[in-house]
C-alpha cells in the first residue's frame, strides 16, 4: 500500500514539472528567435549597401614588344620574371646591313650637296657674265644710237652748208658768167675779172667740200646705223643667254629637291638603324618571352610582354542587379585568395559600356529559338588607392573577392569626356 501510494506521489510530481519546462524551453526559443532576429536586422542594416562578387581578376595593360625592322636577333638582355625600366635595352638585332645603308645615304647625300654647290657657283658665274653681256649690249647700241644721232645732226648741218653754198656758188657763177664776156670784149680790167673768177672757184671748190662732208657723213650715218643692227643682236644674243640663268635655277630647284629627297632616304636610314635596339616601351616584368639569339623577326611579332605589376587594376563582373547604386568612385574591399586574411583597398573608376556577353566574340542572338532569361554581368574597373607591397604582388589573373560600399552615391554612373591628354 505504501508503495502505492509513493508512486502516486511520484508521478503528480512529474505532471507538475511538465508544464514549467515547457514554458522555459518556449522562453529560450523565443529569446534565441528575437536575437537572431535583432542579429539579423543589424547585420543588414550595416551590409545593405554592400555588393559582392567573387568574379574578380587581377588585370593590367601589358605592353607587348615587337621590332619596327625586319632583322636577326643579336642579343637579348631579358629573360621571363625579369624586371625591366622603362626605356632600357631589352633586345639589339644585327646591324650591319642598317648600318651600311646609312652610309650610302649619307654619300649619296654628300655628292648631291657637292653637285649643289657647283651648279651654284656656275650659275653665279653664268649670271654675272650674262648680265655683264647685256650690259655691254645695251652700252654698244646706245653708243651706236648717239654716234648716228651725231652723224644724222652732221648731215643736217651739212645740208644747211650746202645750200648757203650753194647760193654763194650760183651767185659767183652768175657773177663769172656776166663778167666773162665783158673780160673778152677787154670792157673791164683783168684784175677785176680775176676777183669775180676767183670768187667763182672758191664758191665752187667750197660747194663741192661741203658735198663731200655730206656724202662722208652719210657714210658715218649708213656706218651707224649697222652698228646698231649688230648691237641689237648682240643684245638678242645676250638677253638670250640670260635665259641660262632661269633654266640654271631650275636645275638647282630640282637638285635642291634630290637633296632633301636624300636626306629623307638618309634619315630614314638613321631611324632604321636605331629600331636595331628595342627598348622597353613601360616598366614592368619580362612574360611570354619566346625569342632566342639568331631568330630572325619581322616588324610587328610579338617578341615578348611586359606586365605592369605595380599598376595593375582589377576587372569586377558585377550581376546586372547589383548596378542599381554603382557609382564611379566608391569604394572597393579587394580579397585575394593568395593572401588570406588581407585587404586591398581602391575605388570604382570605370563601369563598362555594355555586359560581358554583348563584346564577346559571338554575342547571343536572343531573337531566335526558345530563350532563358540570364543574369548578365557588368565589367566594373577598380584602381587600387596604393600600388600593392612588394610582399604582397598582385598577378594577372589572380581571383579576387571584391565588395564595393555603395552607400556614397555622389559620384557619376558614366565617366566624363577626356580633355585630350595622353595616357
Amino acid at each position: 500500500m505504501s508503495s502505492d501510494m509513493e508512486l502516486k506521489e511520484g508521478k503528480n510530481d512529474r505532471t507538475a514539472e511538465a508544464p514549467e519546462k515547457r514554458r522555459v524551453i518556449a522562453w529560450l526559443l523565443l529569446a534565441t528567435i528575437l536575437v537572431a532576429s535583432i542579429g539579423s536586422f543589424i547585420w543588414w542594416y550595416l551590409h545593405r549597401h554592400l555588393e559582392t562578387t567573387d568574379n574578380a581578376y587581377v588585370m593590367a595593360d601589358s605592353a607587348t614588344v615587337s621590332s619596327r625592322v625586319p632583322g636577326r636577333i643579336a642579343k637579348i638582355y631579358v629573360e621571363n620574371d625579369d624586371y625591366a625600366e622603362q626605356g632600357t635595352v631589352v633586345v639589339e638585332l644585327e646591324s650591319e646591313d642598317y648600318r651600311l645603308r646609312l652610309e650610302q645615304a649619307e654619300a649619296a647625300l654628300k655628292t648631291l650637296k657637292a653637285e649643289y654647290n657647283l651648279r651654284l657657283k656656275e650659275l653665279e658665274y653664268i649670271d654675272k657674265k650674262t648680265q655683264a653681256s647685256v650690259m655691254e649690249a645695251r652700252a654698244a647700241l646706245e653708243v651706236a644710237r648717239n654716234r648716228k644721232q651725231q652723224a644724222m645732226d652732221r648731215v643736217n648741218r651739212l645740208l644747211d652748208e650746202k645750200r648757203i653754198a650753194q647760193a654763194d656758188f650760183n651767185h659767183a657763177r652768175r657773177d663769172y658768167e656776166r663778167f666773162e664776156p665783158l673780160y673778152r670784149s677787154k670792157a673791164i680790167a683783168e684784175r677785176d675779172f680775176d676777183r669775180i673768177r676767183t670768187a667763182y672757184k672758191k664758191a665752187r671748190a667750197k660747194l663741192d667740200g661741203v658735198e663731200a662732208e655730206i656724202s662722208a657723213a652719210q657714210k658715218e650715218v649708213n656706218v651707224a646705223t649697222d652698228e646698231i643692227e649688230r648691237s641689237k643682236a648682240k643684245l638678242e644674243s645676250a638677253l638670250a643667254e640670260r635665259l641660262q640663268v632661269d633654266v640654271q635655277r631650275r636645275r638647282l630647284e630640282a637638285l635642291k629637291a634630290k637633296i632633301k629627297e636624300a636626306e629623307a632616304v638618309r634619315d630614314l636610314a638613321a631611324l632604321n638603324l636605331s629600331y636595331c635596339k628595342i627598348y622597353a616601351p613601360i616598366s614592368g616584368y619580362i612574360a611570354q618571352k619566346r625569342i632566342q639569339v639568331g631568330d630572325w623577326v619581322q616588324p610587328g611579332q610579338a617578341l615578348f610582354a611586359i606586365v605592369p605589376l605595380k599598376d595593375v587594376y582589377i576587372e569586377a563582373n558585377f550581376k546586372e542587379t547589383q548596378l542599381t547604386n554603382m557609382r564611379i568612385g566608391q569604394p572597393a574591399v579587394i580579397e585575394a585568395d593568395t593572401y588570406p586574411g588581407y585587404e586591398f583597398h581602391g575605388r570604382i573608376v570605370g563601369i563598362r559600356a555594355g555586359t560581358g556577353a554583348a563584346f564577346s566574340l559571338l554575342p547571343p542572338e536572343n531573337a531566335t529559338g526558345n530563350w532563358i532569361k540570364i543574369v548578365q554581368r557588368v565589367p566594373v574597373k577598380i584602381r587600387l588607392d596604393e600600388p600593392p607591397p612588394e610582399d604582397r604582388p598582385l598577378r594577372v589573373g589572380l581571383s579576387l573577392k571584391v565588395t564595393v560600399d555603395t552607400s556614397v552615391k555622389s559620384g557619376p554612373f558614366l565617366k566624363t569626356a577626356r580633355t585630350g591628354k595622353p595616357f
